[in-house]
């Protein structure tokens, strides 16, 4: 009996074994095709996930394409730049006359206010417009004085030019229109031009390169001083600047350079003329020495310039030091010369940053034409010398801070002149 018991139970075992056993496999065989099937629907999602990225960025692509498509005729659009500034300033001025300080110091909050249009008309050509405040018939200044009843103040058309580089002459350019001061000045100086002063004609510049370190540039050009069309002054004929300036340029290895050149510039029809400008009236030579006829120019202006720059790194920080001489061959001895020496320390451009700058210069009487130069040494023109000192800050991305102060004197009086300008410069 029991052994028959233990016998069915040993068939029962196996049974259930032998299910067990096949059980296991068809679950591991169903498991193998649930996997391959799970892999192939992978592989399709992969596929029609692929596909749609393609299908969306095409779609993208057009829309892009649809959107910046504009006519052959409004391309130069998208390559137009506009850039400008604003410059907040506080002046105090202290004037000696005859010995005499009292009643000519006096203090004045200025605006100056620039904005430019530049472009790309095509691969070869460029144009630019610029509207600044100022006065009409002051040619080296922009600013306007505050107050005057809060009167409305003027804008003029300060520059519109044309640049044309041709790319078969490499390094060319042909400019003309009332144009940015084509020829170069060591450490920006204003010994004979000042910074405001955008002269009105044709010019060309040309940069040949002589070696890897050293290369040559050569400036020149005509312009129009003075139209005896012009009812508001008197000139019998055309004024006019003839100029010419080659110098050459050397990077040592540091990246230091060393710079040197020469300038002649010549006036026509300006000897016993009057003074071209009519803003401050025909008698006024801004310290040019006048003919026996009141207000005209005693003397031609011949100009022969030579400069020299050289600029390095001391302890890490850039440094300039620069020497600027002028002569005017057509004015007699102890009125024809004129020079200048100056230094610049560090730079100011990211903010927290600093400049310092120096000159020192004499002017005489008939070395330059006072109309044109710095308008701010001595109160503009010439027969003066004096010290020009300047320390810039900059407090923020196109923000800075400067203080400039000038010390001059009369040559001939020695009567003196003192200036502070601080400034508040905003550029976009």
């Amino acid at each position: 009996m029991e052994v028959r018991v233990m016998s069915k139970l040993r068939m029962i075992c196996g049974c259930l074994l032998l299910g067990l056993v096949f059980a296991c496999s068809v679950k591991a065989d169903d498991i193998s095709d649930m996997k391959k099937q799970l892999a192939d629907l992978q592989a399709r999602i992969d596929q029609m996930e692929a596909q749609q990225k393609k299908v969306v960025a095409e779609e993208v692509n057009k829309a892009v394409e649809k959107k910046s498509t504009v006519p052959d005729s409004m391309k130069w659009v998208e390559n137009m730049k506009i850039s400008g500034d604003l410059r907040y300033r506080y002046e105090g001025i202290d004037s000696q006359k005859s010995g005499k300080w009292a009643g000519n110091s006096y203090e004045r909050n200025r605006l100056r206010a620039r904005i430019g249009i530049y472009d790309k008309v095509n691969d070869e050509v460029d144009v630019g417009f610029r509207l600044a405040s100022g006065s009409n018939g002051d040619p080296t200044s922009t600013n306007q004085t505050e107050g005057d009843a809060f009167s409305k103040k003027p804008i003029w058309l300060d520059q519109a030019y044309f640049d044309w580089h041709p790319k078969d002459i490499k390094g060319f350019d042909f400019i003309g229109g009332k144009m940015p001061q084509p020829f170069y000045r060591v450490g920006s100086n204003q010994l004979i031009w000042d910074d405001d002063l955008n002269p009105e004609g044709l010019a060309a510049k040309y940069e040949l390169p002589i070696s890897d370190s050293l290369k040559a540039y050569i400036n020149g050009g005509g312009f129009w001083v003075g139209n005896p069309d012009n009812p508001d002054t008197a000139v019998s004929a055309s004024t006019s600047l003839w100029g010419i300036q080659g110098y050459l340029k050397n990077t040592f290895e540091d990246k230091s350079y060393l710079l040197g050149g020469m300038s002649y510039y010549t006036y026509g029809n300006i000897k016993d003329e009057p003074n071209v400008s009519s803003l401050w009236g025909k008698y006024s030579l801004f310290g040019n020495t006048s003919a026996p006829v009141a207000g005209d120019y005693r003397y031609g202006y011949d100009i022969v310039e030579g400069f020299a720059e050289y600029g390095t790194k001391i302890a890490d920080y850039p440094v300039a030091v620069y020497g600027d001489v002028a002569h005017n061959t057509d004015a007699p001895g102890s009125h024809n010369n004129a020079w200048l020496i100056g230094t610049t320390f560090n730079k100011a451009k990211d903010p927290g940053s600093w400049q310092l700058g120096y000159n020192y210069r004499e002017v005489q009487s008939d070395a330059v034409v006072g109309q044109f130069n710095d308008s701010d040494f001595n109160g503009g023109g010439t027969n003066a010398r004096g010290h020009w000192f300047n320390f810039t800050y900059q407090l923020a991305k196109n923000f800075q801070t400067a203080l400039t102060y000038f010390i001059d004197e009369n040559i001939t009086t020695n009567d003196k002149y003192r200036r502070l300008q601080a400034d508040l410069v905003f550029k976009f």
